[in-house]
């Protein structure tokens, strides 16, 4: 019997569940892309400066992935409706809350409460849609949330920008209102109630704050480095720290009767490979999006508006895979397209490698296209083997481990390869376009190769073949 029949659901519903979380997962990217487009507009309104405006960026990432174990736990203890649709009211009241701001720290603080929600919003989403779908279409359902979230990130620097330049920057905010309430209108219609079974667990609060203690000292210093200098006292001390309390994490998690975590979720081949991977492979992925539009500004002299319409061509191509590429891993299973995925971009980094200060821009559009054409092969795929590796009754801590791992990895490629440019570009080289290509190729060969190391960590996941639901196979256990 199908998860949806057994919470007395109509199965032919669940095409009102993907609207439902599509809307939602279109928003929260939207709103993530959106922000960076206009944090200069921001500063100057608040007369502030960038360092501190970079907070309301940086808020947002530290919160949301210090919380996706923690609400991706409570939604297998609570239900994962209950925490989705809260996370909704959240993330629509934190957005109200920006829009009033009447000052930088305000808006900072309401960054923080909105990344609560957004937190929810991330780790229930696949939870939900792995539940609503029979296994055959999880990765068919899994891809079109994945359109979802690469539309939001193509169009919403066009669209944050023209909102700032006609309504002003309140209004990015407030746009969220009217569309939350609608999409948690239509979600606490059509999402199914489903109740835990088994005994009332009590929630693991010492994994929880160690864990986000530590993650969140990690993404400070990943975060920070490139400004602070990567050995510098701080940074260093911060690193050293992070290390250590999640050691104790980890010896927490070995140790408690019902931990946040269930580290035997990670002794499962599938599920520790489809982990590892999406952490390489958003290495790679914001290797791009940071550092192709210092090439293209001042590496080119491009405009803004010029760079952000080149930098589309590989959001758009993402989307339009993405459906193809989950349905094509409902009938062939996950290993073929994640492979071939991962080995196109390692071959699009280095098509972006090779350009120079004088190259045809249509170099850069080929390069990102292909980038594109490999993350889209890969992300529905893989996200569909972890959700599916995982039973029944973890989907909402698998869940927030897949997010998690975007998170971690965008973070570590910001991180990794601004260290690699920065090095490489030197003192002098800020103002030469010839050294700004010459950072920005010897950064993409980086990325090039933490790609390929990647295709051969998802080749070695197996032959999990078509129509594969190992938790419905593996019923409640945890491996």
């Amino acid at each position: 019997m199908h998860d949806s029949d057994r919470l007395g659901f109509s199965i032919e519903n669940k095409w009102l569940v993907l609207v439902a979380i599509g809307i939602g997962t279109y928003m929260s990217a939207l709103d993530g892309s959106v922000v960076n487009t206009i944090l200069p507009v921001v500063t100057a309104y608040f007369k502030s400066d960038v360092a501190t405006m970079e907070w309301v960026v940086t808020t947002y990432l530290l919160v949301v992935s210090a919380l996706l174990l923690s609400v991706g736990r409570l939604g297998d203890m609570r239900g994962n409706k209950v925490i989705y649709i809260t996370g909704f009211g959240i993330f629509v009241i934190g957005s109200a809350l920006c829009g009033l701001s009447p000052s930088p720290t305000l808006l900072i603080l309401s960054r923080g409460l909105q990344a609560i929600g957004a937190a929810m919003l991330f780790a229930m989403s696949p939870a939900i849609l792995t539940k609503s779908f029979p296994a055959r279409q999880r990765g068919q359902a899994l891809g079109v949330q994945g359109t979802m979230t690469y539309l939001g990130l193509t169009t919403g620097p066009f669209f944050g920008g023209w909102l700032a330049d006609t309504f002003g920057w309140h209004s990015v905010f407030f746009i969220n209102v009217p569309i939350g309430i609608l999409a948690m209108s239509l979600s606490l219609w059509v999402i199914p109630i489903d109740r835990p079974s088994g005994e009332r667990e009590q929630f693991d609060l010492a994994g929880a704050a160690s864990f986000a203690l530590g993650l969140t000292a990690l993404l400070f210093a990943l975060d920070q480095g490139h400004n602070l200098g990567w050995f510098s006292p701080i940074i260093l001390t911060t690193v050293a720290a992070s290390l250590f309390i999640l050691g104790m994490f980890v010896r927490i998690e070995s140790k408690v009767r019902a931990p946040m975590l269930d580290l035997g979720l990670f002794k499962r081949r599938v599920f520790a490979i489809s982990t590892i991977s999406p952490i390489l492979n958003y290495i790679c992925l914001f290797s791009v999006t940071f550092l192709l539009p210092f090439f293209l500004i001042q590496g080119r002299d491009l405009s803004a508006a010029q760079a952000g319409l080149i930098l589309t061509a590989q959001p758009l191509v993402m989307a339009v895979t993405a459906p193809f590429s989950g349905s094509l891993s409902d009938r062939v299973g996950s290993r073929i397209p994640t492979t071939v995925g991962m080995m196109l971009l390692a071959g699009g980094l280095f098509l972006l490698s090779r350009m120079g200060p004088t190259s045809p821009l249509g170099l850069t559009v080929l390069g990102l296209a292909v980038c594109g054409l490999g993350t889209g092969l890969f992300v529905a795929p893989n996200n569909s083997a972890l959700m599916g590796d995982a039973p029944r009754s973890k989907q909402g801590i698998a869940a927030g481990v897949l997010a998690l791992a975007r998170n971690v990895g965008m973070a570590l490629g910001i991180g990794l390869t601004g260290a690699i440019f920065n090095t490489l570009l030197g003192p002098a080289g800020a103002a030469s376009r010839a050294a700004i290509a010459y950072a920005f190729d010897g950064s993409m060969i980086f990325a090039s190769g933490v790609a390929f190391v990647a295709a051969v960590v998802t080749f070695g996941r197996g032959n999990d073949g078509p129509l594969a639901d190992r938790s419905a196979a593996v019923g409640d256990s945890s491996g």
